[in-house]
């Protein structure tokens, strides 16, 4: 049964989006994977089809529409390959600051680029020595008349190398008290001086996904780039972390039911002792538990995005939907290379290929510890 949250609009958005993705994603994503890049082509086409950020209003080159939306397209991008992450994190993570907190100036000028694929965002929360202590950040911006000036490093930043615009955390005044008072969020433009990329980093998995180092050395920003208020940009992230990690539990689910899927093809062809291994008992009861657990996950999920979608305050559940569904899929991609054997084990299979890329999910957008620790501080403990 569908979700209540879809509609015959959200599935005819989603049958218009799978053919444009199995005549420009399916086929070119392993050469994407070997390049460790997608195109930024790709992502022009995905915006001339309205693909890129159809929440925001039509006046900025949006479509105005509901979330929904936006859950179709993480959905699908993911039934492609986990390494698509990088155009969730554009619609839904990146792009909301610049709606929930810039100009109108700020948003004239770069929200229809961002729609029409023309301009690639990114966050740039990490660093070489803050990562779930987004308070502890060292990356400073000193107002210099009408100018910030920013030194710093940042790291695994999705979309590094792509990226033409970024948003930063960054200390503006790093004596306040307490010390998260002091962040604040810039945004960067491609081209700015003393902006420059390190490394493009290489990953155990999601290798078609650009991550990459970024260098801040006397960093010129105009103040008219910063986002929201000074010294507020910590309140800004912690409001849009929910949508963030509820992002990423929405793609770790449906990992785990792709790779349900894949699995359940193989053990009904793959034929040990003289029948289909899909009769073997272990390999029933194995199916039979992660079956349970997605369908668990799911009615769980669609009614958790149902709640975000109805402006409720979801952040318990998000924390619980990110840890759970990200250790989930992890289990789940263990439990089906070991049923696919040997090949399992095979770069030609896809098996192989999930297995490498599942973990991470429960890394970013705040680590399974991190979500423990908010739920159980949101239960009173």
């Amino acid at each position: 049964m569908a979700a209540s949250y879809i509609q015959e609009e959200h599935e005819i958005f989603r049958e218009s989006l799978r053919k444009f993705l199995e005549k420009e994603a399916y086929p070119n994503y392993d050469k994407w994977e070997e390049d460790r890049l997608i195109p930024r082509e790709f992502w022009r086409k995905m915006g001339v089809q309205g693909f890129l950020c159809p929440d925001i209003e039509g006046k900025y080159g949006g479509s105005d529409v509901d979330w929904g939306f936006s859950v179709v397209i993480n959905e699908e991008l993911e039934r492609v390959g986990s390494g698509m992450v990088g155009i969730g994190l554009h619609n839904d993570i990146v792009v909301p600051y610049i709606t929930g907190y810039g100009t109108e100036e700020q948003k004239e000028r770069w929200l229809p680029k961002c729609a029409a694929g023309e301009i690639i965002t990114a966050i740039a929360m990490t660093e070489p020595g803050a990562g779930s202590d987004l308070a502890g950040i060292r990356t400073t911006a000193r107002l210099e008349g009408d100018h910030y000036i920013v030194n710093g490093e940042k790291t695994f930043i999705t979309n590094g190398i792509h990226s033409d615009l970024i948003i930063i955390a960054c200390k503006t005044d790093s004596h306040a008290v307490p010390r998260h008072k002091g962040v604040s969020l810039l945004a960067i433009e491609r081209g700015t001086k003393g902006f420059t990329r390190g490394r493009k980093l290489n990953k155990v998995g999601l290798h078609c996904q650009d991550t990459a180092e970024l260098i801040f050395e006397d960093c010129k920003v105009p103040k008219e780039n910063l986002i929201g208020e000074e010294g507020k940009g910590f309140l800004y992230l912690m409001e849009k972390l929910q949508q963030e990690r509820l992002v990423v539990a929405i793609t770790a689910q449906v990992a785990s039911e792709e790779m349900l899927k894949l699995t359940l093809d193989y053990v009904k062809n793959r034929e040990a002792f003289g029948k289909p291994i899909s009769q073997f008992q272990n390999t029933q009861f194995k199916i039979a538990e992660m079956a349970t657990d997605i369908e668990m996950g799911r009615s769980f999920l669609d009614q958790l995005i149902t709640e975000h979608m109805a402006g409720k305050d979801v952040v318990t559940k998000v924390s619980m939907a990110k840890w759970k569904l990200t250790e989930s899929a992890r289990k789940i991609a263990a439990e089906c290379m070991q049923l696919h054997g040997g090949y399992g084990y095979m770069e030609e299979y896809e098996i192989a290929r999930r297995y490498r890329d599942i973990p991470v999910a429960s890394i970013y957008a705040g680590t399974n510890e991190i979500m423990k620790t908010i739920i159980a501080k949101n239960l009173g403990l």
